[in-house]
């Protein structure tokens, strides 16, 4: 149903200001509940339950506020999607909120310094795994939502969709969007799950590096031999798959795969090095690898990662040439390049660098097409005055990424008119992907507002 009235109503900036942050309680401690579930969308590490209930509180949370059609969508990679509409007066333009609550394995929980699904507050900010990526994210659409109730309401449609797999990288989302292209369609698209360039300077990411994902097996005998008494002349597969690996690197730690442009260079806003090492806690006297800026490194050219690695551990390891070895590597790729191409060329080069005649089998396990925003769109000019009320004395800031989202290219080419914005609360202190996540109360407070800002800005600049 629509609301009554057809004209846009514009809440002054500080009355939603006031507002935002009087929701503050009420957003810690429902993250609080989110990050509670261990949502992994990965059953060998976590039951399913885990996931379908932190779906549930989703769906439950978007019935609270008013959301119409909520649903779980069952997606073709077996997680969940959630999916709700809100509304706005007659004639306005649609705008669709994404977020996630899947989220990354707590890897070693000996090294968090407070139990991982357990939102903890320490030195002003909230630790807690998926904090900032993405169940902050979550919070962030919610409470501008809720700011926004308090005000009149919605002066734009919304559309939220909250996705179950992201961190997979198993594309359901990505498919069922597909399958139903009417779903999502919107006039301007909100992405909850970038960062500011670092805490207090507000910025939209504006390209995204593709990914792929490849599982190697290297075969070299039928089963492990006695290290004494054939260990010289059996090959081993564990040595053969490092030399694979080692192929992947110049000298200087750059990524070389055989056919690929790794040359190109970032424009905009610059990394300065000093800035980089303290984010990525370098330890002193490692050097940074590659060449060109930082910039330039991560996300304007293409990077190589092994992600693992399946072998004998130290501690129970027997004296044994080893008969097969496995990794995972991880390639991503900067606008401008195709990833299939891409994974055509790193499939050849691990199949080119095998010693021995071992035998090299690849297949791909995960894969996102680079993705680069226009910033010239209206939507932007809504965006940047939203965050220079949000943020005093500052300007909104344009810089890359060196994630993946690849529902952002499902949805630009299933809606090639939508304006795409990537904001989020995903910047370097937040340390996502890594033990000991946390999120700033006060970047979740300022984007909270930004967002409310964006939405009451796009309806009047397409009135």
């Amino acid at each position: 149903m629509e609301q009554p009235s057809t004209r846009p109503h514009r809440p002054a900036p500080a009355a939603l200001a006031a507002t935002v942050a009087s929701l503050q309680s009420r957003a810690r401690a429902e993250l609080a509940e989110l990050v509670a579930f261990k949502s992994v969308a990965d059953e060998a590490q976590f039951p399913r339950s885990e996931c379908e209930a932190a779906a549930n509180w989703v769906a439950d949370a978007l019935r609270a506020e008013g959301l119409e059609d909520v649903a779980l969508l069952d997606t073709p990679d077996g997680t969940q999607s959630v999916y709700g509409c809100l509304p706005g007066p007659a004639g306005a333009p649609t705008v669709l909120l994404y977020a996630h609550y899947d989220v990354q394995p707590p890897l070693d929980e000996a090294a968090w310094l407070s139990p991982p699904f357990e939102l903890t507050e320490r030195d002003g900010r909230w630790y807690g795994r998926g904090a900032a990526d993405c169940k902050g994210g979550v919070l962030m659409h919610l409470t501008a939502l809720r700011a926004l109730k308090a005000h009149g309401g919605v002066p734009v449609t919304v559309k939220v969709i909250v996705e179950g797999s992201e961190e997979q990288g198993t594309g359901g989302l990505e498919r069922y969007a597909e399958a139903h292209p009417e779903l999502l369609a919107a006039d301007a698209v909100v992405i909850g799950d970038a960062g500011n360039f670092r805490v207090g300077l507000p910025t939209v990411t504006a390209t995204l590096r593709g990914m792929s994902t490849l599982a190697v097996q290297v075969d070299a005998l039928e089963g492990n031999l006695h290290s004494g008494q054939f260990g010289g002349a059996a090959p081993d597969a564990l040595a053969a798959l490092i030399r694979i690996l080692d192929s992947l690197r110049a000298e200087d730690g750059s990524t070389v795969i055989n056919g690929l442009d790794a040359e190109a260079r970032w424009e905009g806003l610059q990394y300065p090095e000093e800035d980089f090492r303290k984010d990525a806690k370098v330890l002193d006297g490692v050097r940074l690898i590659g060449s060109g800026t930082v910039a330039d490194r991560i996300w304007a050219r293409p990077a190589v990662t092994v992600l693992g690695i399946d072998c004998p551990p130290v501690v129970g390891a027997t004296s044994s040439v080893q008969a097969s070895a496995r990794a995972l590597v991880n390639l991503r790729v900067p606008p401008g390049t195709d990833e299939t191409a891409a994974t055509k060329l790193l499939t050849a080069h691990l199949v080119a660098a095998a010693p021995w005649g071992v035998r090299v089998s690849v297949e791909q396990v995960g894969q996102g097409q680079p993705f680069r925003a226009d910033t010239e769109s209206p939507a932007y000019a809504s965006m940047a005055e939203a965050m220079r009320v949000a943020y005093p004395g500052e300007e909104m800031q344009i810089s890359g990424m060196g994630g993946s989202i690849p529902l952002c290219n499902t949805l630009t080419a299933l809606y090639p008119e939508a304006e795409m914005l990537l904001i989020g609360l995903s910047e370097p202190d937040a340390q996502i992907h890594a033990v000991n996540e946390s999120v700033s109360p006060e970047e979740l407070e300022r984007l909270s507002l930004a967002e409310a800002l964006f939405l009451v800005n796009y309806a009047a600049g397409k009135r």
